[in-house]
Parts: C-alpha cells; sequence; structure tokens
C-alpha cells in the first residue's frame, strides 16, 4: 500500500466501534495533519468538519448531529439526482451524504491546480439510524464516501486535532477554503419567538439529551430573534471542538523556606462519558454522576435565560467512599473533566492531595499549604485521598486545623470553580463527617464504591490484557481463574487490593513471560503475545498487619 492511500483506507476500515478512537490516535501522530472547522459553504454550513492530510490523499469527516431520531430516504435515488432528502417526524431535510459529496467537489476544483491531485474521501459520522444503509453503500462508494450511522451521544465527543507544521497541508486548506466560508464563532439562534417553547426545546437539548432540531435549520428557514440568541460555548456539553491548550501547575507546594512537597496532577480527558461507561461495574455510581452533571448543565442553561431569577445552588464538593482499588482515583479523574465538559469547571485538571500535603513543621505551614493547593486546584478538582486521616484523636492535631480553614475557605463565595472531594474508607469517614456537622452539608454528593465481584475482576483482566494484545491459553486462563478465586475467597476485607491487586498479579505474569520468552526465543512471533500456564505465578494475598503496643 502506498503512503498516499494509507490514511484512506484506514479511514475505510474503521466501524462504529472504532472510528472516533481512531480520530483521537491520528491527533497524536505527527505525520498526519488535522483541523477542524465548523462550517462549509455552501452545503456544510452548519456541520462540524474534520480534515485530514497525509501525503497526496485528504479525509473529509462530517459531523451529522442530527440527534437521535429515525429517518427514511426517498425512493429516489440521491446519486445524481437534485437534492435528496431524508424525512423525519421533523420534516424533510437535505441528505449529509449529498451535502458532504457537493463539498468534496468544490474542494478538488479547488485543488486542480496542486500536481500532484489530490485524492478525496468522505466520511459521515451521524447520530440517526440512516434507513437502507446498506442498500446505499455501492452507491456512496461511487461518490468515495463512508457512512457510519447511529453513533450515539456523537455530539458529546470532543475531537483533538494536531495542526503540525506542514507547509503543504497547510497550502491545501487555504486553497480549499475562504475565511469567509468557515464558522469559527458562531451562534445558536432560536426559530421559536416564544419564550416558553424556547424554554422547553433547551431543557429538552441539554437535560434530556435531545437533538439540537437547528442543526439543519437554513438561514431563510429561520427567524433571527436577537432578544432570544444564546452563545453555544456557554454550552460546551453540547458542541464538538478542540480541547484548549490550558495551562496546569507543576504540582509542588512550599510548606516553608525549607520544605516542598510534590503532589500529582491529573489532566482533563477528551471524552470523559466514554470513559465512564468504559468502567467496570460501577453502575450506580454512573447514573448519579449523570445525575449531578445533569443538574449542572440545566442550572447553566437557566441562568443564560433567566440571569435575573434565583438560581439553583448545586454544590460539586463530593465524598467518595470505598477500599484501595475500587475506581476512587478514576471516576474522580473523569469527574472533573465531566464538569469541565457541563461548562461547571474552567480546567477539568485533578489536584491529588493527602495529610502529607498540609501538615508541615512549622507553625502556618497548614495555612500556606491549603492556600497553594486552593489556588492549584483552581478550575478543577483537589481530590484529598484517606481526608479521614485529617481528624486526629489529640484535639491539638494540626490536621484538625486544616478542616476548618478549608471549610472557611469553602463558605467564600467566590471559591465557585472548584470542587472538592473528600476520598477514603467509608467507616473512618462517616466518623469524621459525623465529628463536624459543616462538612456534611458543604459535601452533599456521596458516592459509595463497592468492592469488585470475582466476574467484574476478571472483565477488569481481560480489557488489561487486551490493551498491550496478550492473549492467554485456555489453560493459562483456567490457571488465572482459579488462582485469582482462591484469593478473593481468602481476602482480608482491610488489606483487599480490588482492582489494585489484579494489576499486580498481571505485573508478575508479564514479567514472566517476558523473561521466559528472552530465554526460550520463540521462533514464531504470535508465541511472544501468548501467555501459557506457565507465566502464570500467584502472588501473596496481603494480610493484616498486627499492631504492636497497649491497647
Amino acid at each position: 500500500m502506498s503512503m498516499a492511500n494509507r490514511l484512506i483506507e484506514d479511514f475505510k476500515k474503521q466501524t462504529k466501534n472504532s472510528i472516533l478512537e481512531h480520530m483521537d490516535k491520528l491527533a497524536v501522530n505527527n505525520t498526519v495533519y488535522s483541523t477542524h472547522f465548523k462550517g462549509y459553504e455552501p452545503h456544510l454550513k452548519e456541520k462540524n468538519i474534520f480534515i485530514y492530510i497525509h501525503a497526496s490523499s485528504m479525509v473529509v469527516v462530517c459531523f451529522d448531529l442530527c440527534g437521535q431520531i429515525e429517518e427514511i430516504a426517498e425512493e429516489e435515488s440521491p446519486y445524481g439526482v437534485g437534492r435528496p432528502e431524508y424525512y423525519s417526524s421533523k420534516g424533510p431535510r437535505i441528505s449529509p451524504v449529498y451535502r458532504l459529496s457537493e463539498s468534496i467537489k468544490k474542494m478538488k476544483n479547488r485543488l486542480n491546480a496542486i500536481n500532484p491531485p489530490m485524492e478525496i474521501y468522505g466520511v459521515v459520522l451521524s447520530e440517526t439510524n440512516i434507513l437502507n444503509a446498506e442498500d446505499m453503500k455501492d452507491i456512496w462508494d461511487m461518490m468515495n464516501i463512508i457512512v457510519i450511522d447511529n453513533l450515539k451521544n456523537l455530539r458529546h465527543r470532543e475531537i483533538t486535532t494536531h495542526d503540525n507544521n506542514n507547509a503543504k497541508a497547510r497550502t491545501i486548506i487555504q486553497a480549499i477554503s475562504d475565511e469567509n466560508e468557515i464558522i469559527r464563532n458562531y451562534t445558536f439562534k432560536s426559530p421559536y419567538s416564544d419564550e416558553d417553547e424556547e424554554f422547553k426545546k433547551l431543557l429538552e437539548m441539554y437535560v434530556n439529551d435531545s437533538p439540537d432540531d437547528d442543526d439543519e435549520c437554513e438561514d431563510d428557514e429561520c427567524e433571527e430573534d436577537d432578544d432570544n440568541e444564546i452563545n453555544l460555548n456557554d454550552f460546551p456539553e453540547g458542541s464538538v471542538h478542540k480541547i484548549e491548550d490550558i495551562s496546569f501547575p507543576d504540582g509542588t507546594i512550599d510548606q516553608n523556606q525549607n520544605i516542598s512537597v510534590k503532589v500529582e496532577i491529573l489532566r482533563p480527558i477528551a471524552n470523559p462519558r466514554d470513559e465512564l461507561d468504559k468502567l467496570v461495574g460501577c453502575t450506580d455510581i454512573k447514573k448519579r454522576m449523570d445525575e449531578l452533571v445533569a443538574l449542572t448543565s440545566y442550572n447553566k442553561m437557566m441562568q443564560q435565560l433567566f440571569p435575573n431569577s434565583k438560581q439553583h445552588e448545586v454544590s460539586l464538593h463530593s465524598v467518595f467512599l470505598g477500599r484501595p482499588g475500587t475506581g476512587k482515583s478514576t471516576v474522580c479523574k473523569i469527574f472533573g473533566s465531566l464538569l469541565r465538559q457541563a461548562g461547571a469547571l474552567s480546567k477539568g485538571h485533578v489536584v491529588v492531595c493527602d495529610r502529607g500535603t498540609f501538615i508541615g513543621t512549622l507553625w502556618g505551614d497548614e495555612e500556606r499549604s491549603m492556600r497553594q493547593v486552593l489556588e492549584m486546584a483552581h478550575g478543577g478538582v483537589l481530590m484529598i485521598d484517606e481526608a479521614y486521616l485529617l481528624n486526629g484523636k489529640h484535639e491539638n492535631d494540626p490536621g484538625k486545623l486544616v478542616i476548618q480553614l478549608m471549610m472557611n475557605i469553602l463558605a467564600d463565595e467566590t471559591q465557585r470553580d472548584i470542587a472538592i472531594v473528600l476520598c477514603g474508607y467509608k467507616e473512618p469517614m462517616e466518623r469524621l463527617l459525623e465529628a463536624n456537622p459543616g462538612l456534611q452539608s458543604r459535601f452533599p454528593n456521596r458516592f459509595e464504591f463497592s468492592d469488585f465481584t470475582i466476574e467484574e475482576l476478571l472483565e477488569i483482566t481481560r480489557r488489561r490484557v487486551k490493551e498491550y494484545e496478550y492473549e492467554f491459553t485456555k489453560p493459562a486462563w483456567e490457571k488465572y481463574c482459579q488462582l485469582l478465586t482462591k484469593a478473593y475467597n481468602e481476602r482480608n476485607s482491610k488489606t483487599w487490593g480490588n482492582a489494585r491487586f489484579v494489576a499486580n498479579q498481571l505485573e508478575r505474569i508479564y514479567i514472566q513471560h517476558a523473561t521466559r520468552c528472552v530465554k526460550q526465543h520463540p521462533i514464531d512471533k504470535l508465541q511472544m503475545r501468548l501467555l501459557i500456564p506457565e507465566d502464570i505465578l500467584p502472588i501473596e494475598v496481603p494480610k493484616e498487619k498486627r499492631r504492636i503496643g497497649f491497647i
């Protein structure tokens, strides 16, 4: 396969389950130029367009954000005949395939002067289920377009692009586009003049995840009402856009002139809802997260519609209860990115702290550390792991001062662009909350992380092994299942590591597998990816340490 055709052929191989991940991977491929813009006149002026360029080939991806409505094609063939339309309960709309094909023709005409000529291929990604799609594949193939439909939650995806320094690619973009034709700062204008109808429509769109009917609205069909103009940038959950280049702190906390500590900074992820869906188990956690994000989106919409009315007070501060390895840190990272996507947080990063972050050696270290940490977490999430350790038994324990400082700062109404998450074991965390009634009122969101079942741990194993493209032989998988089941049945509730135990077990397996392969030199390269019974070694199940001293 030539370098020129590789880009197009790779897109042709994609399916509903792989296309978005493929686009994410291209964003970190330095050899592929990619860019995004909203609108391409005259046919795709309300569409999100992503363009990928490699060698002498170009792929144009069109996002069809029409909502989850079922559409029926005309009997008349959409290839080479007029302006084909699909019909829905909301009336006809022009086929996105036709629109993209016409735009590609326009691009080709503008690129005629480029030598050698560019090969252009089109991809339509649609939220809706396009009926008769199977029957249309041959026609679409003649048009050099593939269609992947029924992509739910497409409008909630954030696609990163890679505007590298490829001079040729920039020349191509300049040739096919005109600044007057690219709508970079766009607004949504409601066709409804009645305020109640607009309210119902937006409520549907942002709370119930209903489609934005006006994605397909033509200029001559929509009434422009300046009084009802709403800026979509205020509602990032419903948009598809490139992730901003946000600067993040390095994580250094200066407790005093002599001592500095380092905290972990977890950067936001592009598609948090997808990552939440991928988590094994956590059904109740996912539901609660969706509810909180929906309420946040609703509240932001209401502020836009009725700025002078009293709004719901939405607290983002939360308590995560659960043992190690149950996914608290993973969900916290997703939580920050979800809130950023909903417009509740400006950055969405996570600052991970514990008791040692705040407790210094000199008077005043706690207050200095707390203020630096809050400043560092501004715009994101402050996660305090094992927060119950701040509630020391001694009356003068400095951890109690940290709690009081945190509560005093949270009382400041200007501290809105932050979410604080207290994490830890359920029983000691509940004692912390009972000992500090003010904490319960300021941390109303409670998420309980249960231990994984043996079936869930096996599913976690499958997914982690798949990431490295390993595969168990049948005897190896049976041996692994037996060992994991034995460890699970012998577990101590106070020391069991859940997913961490699986991770440690797999690391041991990988090391044993690598050692065996180096010594035996497998002839077949596929053997390098195959885990056999010899690779499966048990690890000791952690036991509770005995305490020494007086009771």
